[in-house]
């Protein structure tokens, strides 16, 4: 039997021989696991990277064989300012090291729980930034279906960074018919109630929906539904049953709580789309605004 150990210098060394070096692990899954890491290129140069390690041989056979092919091929169609940057994807044996580029603010959900609700300026900024990407995946014809507050990673300057494309698929076929998407994947507690009631669903506006939730969240610190009971939480999303604090039920702005409420439409053909959301009162005066943190 082959000494982990021994994996893991063999994996260290052949890595350091293209410019790589590993850190210390920041994040794990069931089959990957997420480390620090640096790579310097021949000029001496420098860079903080992320690398995702994915081990094939703990990882169940549709991943093998359907999602990851995708996420792979979906990762080096993706060119945008707010989106991760994948750096290089390598493979040795059975492991895949995908290397991106390193968020120095952590996530959006730890951020929330460090600091609690984001005041209505700085949310609408990151708001935009969300949907600027979102948009721009939705344009290539790519859902990510998986976005939560945990998939949104923040830059040394606080810019936003869309994460993880492990559920991410395209939405149509080769003959570019649109199809229903017939996974069911995601966070219950992000994802819309079509997803959650197991119907055929357009994964475009189940993204919409998701990122509706995670503006709720960012606006009011806790989240709009509560998933422990799947039925439940299917009443809830489909009566619109969902508040924000007392204590800052003044403090949100009407347009901010209406671009909530034409996100959490549960009637997925009258919920808004990313070209509406962009184009609203509330998210406009950001396209002519400097959106970048310092």
């Amino acid at each position: 039997m082959a000494n982990p150990t021994n994996n893991r210098s063999s994996d260290i060394e052949a890595l350091a021989l293209q410019g790589y070096k590993l850190g210390h692990k920041i994040g794990e899954g069931s089959y990957a696991t997420v480390i620090t890491a640096s790579y310097q290129d021949e000029a001496g140069k420098n860079a903080d990277l992320a690398c995702k390690v994915i081990d094939k041989a703990k990882a169940p056979t549709d991943f093998v064989n359907k999602f990851f092919p995708r996420e792979l091929d979906i990762l080096t169609k993706l060119d945008h300012p707010n989106i991760i940057q994948i750096h290089s994807i390598l493979q040795r044996g059975l492991k895949i090291f995908i290397f991106m580029r390193y968020a120095e603010k952590g996530d959006l959900l730890s951020h929330i729980k460090k600091t609690g609700f984001i005041k209505e300026q700085q949310c609408k900024i990151w708001f935009f930034q969300m949907a600027n990407a979102l948009k721009y995946l939705h344009n290539h014809d790519i859902a990510h279906r998986d976005l939560k507050c945990e998939n949104i990673l923040l830059s040394e300057h606080f810019n936003v960074k869309l994460a993880d494309f492990g559920f991410a698929c395209f939405c149509s076929n080769e003959g570019g018919n649109k199809l229903a998407s017939q996974t069911y994947c995601g966070s219950a507690a992000y994802a819309a109630p079509e997803v959650v009631s197991g119907i055929p669903y357009d994964a475009q506006l189940a993204d919409a929906w998701s990122l509706g939730v995670i503006l709720f969240i960012m606006l009011n610190g806790k989240m709009p539904f509560d998933d422990s009971n799947l039925s439940k939480l299917l009443d809830d999303q489909r009566c619109m049953k969902f508040a924000f604090r007392r204590k800052l039920h003044d403090v949100i702005s009407p347009q901010a709580k209406a671009t909530v409420a034409v996100l959490l439409d549960p009637n997925a053909a009258t919920r808004w789309d990313m070209h509406e959301i962009l184009n609203c009162n509330w998210v406009a005066v950001e396209k002519n605004r400097n959106v970048c943190v310092k």
